[in-house]
């Protein structure tokens, strides 16, 4: 097994949670010793760090990896004039995500012109179990009945709502949420009236777009 095959499964272990050295032991099946000196030669490229805990987590030299590896996903462009749309159409910021493991990545936002915005950046990692996006790319999502669009309200953070529906490519395949977000005073508390339909058409002119470059 090559180094660079360990060092991989070092970061993937990371990418899940952070962890303690006995954590990275568990998780890689590596010796102790050889997590250690993986894990402390990837903190010198910065691609890992410690947090205040002692832990290891992953490092800020993968946010530019990471924005360079966006940049290359067609999905992105393809993906920009219904988001274009989106943001005219509401006024409110825009995103789309994809899942990653247990966790869902934004690949493309666009921020709503008003001073009182919602701001996710590009390569931000989010949990799954929180957010409408989140719900979307998790296992086991089923379009609700009469709509096929989730809504959520102060769940990611305090006074935020959120509106997401799937993009399905044409083999049935979910590979991302179309998603907006803005301030509970604009969207509401019922943001789903307000936004359902406008995100469903837009996360159909992406997977549209998907089938046309196919």
């Amino acid at each position: 097994m090559g180094v660079l095959d360990k060092a991989v499964w070092v970061l993937d272990a990371l990418a899940v949670r952070p962890r303690s050295l006995a954590e990275l032991v568990e998780a890689t099946k590596l010796s102790r010793a050889t997590a250690h000196r993986l894990a402390t030669a990837l903190e010198a490229h910065h691609l890992v760090r410690r947090d205040d805990e002692g832990r290891f987590v992953l490092g800020v030299a993968l946010i530019a990896l990471g924005h360079v590896a966006v940049d290359a996903i067609p999905l992105a462009e393809l993906a920009r004039p219904a988001l274009e749309h989106l943001r005219d159409a509401t006024g409110e910021s825009v995103q789309l995500y994809v899942r990653d493991g247990d966790r869902r990545i934004c690949i493309a936002a666009l921020e709503s012109p008003h001073g009182l915005r919602t701001i996710v950046p590009v390569g931000a990692s989010l949990a799954l179990d929180v957010g409408s996006a989140g719900r979307i790319l998790a296992d086991g999502w089923r379009r609700p009945r009469d709509r096929g669009w989730e809504a959520s309200v102060g769940e990611r953070e305090a006074g935020v709502a959120s509106v997401s529906a799937p993009v399905i490519d044409a083999s049935g395949r979910l590979v991302a949420a179309v998603s907006v977000s803005g301030p509970i005073e604009r969207t509401t508390r019922k943001p789903g009236s307000r936004y359902g339909e406008a995100v469903v058409v837009a996360a159909d002119g992406v997977a549209d777009a998907l089938g046309q470059r196919a």
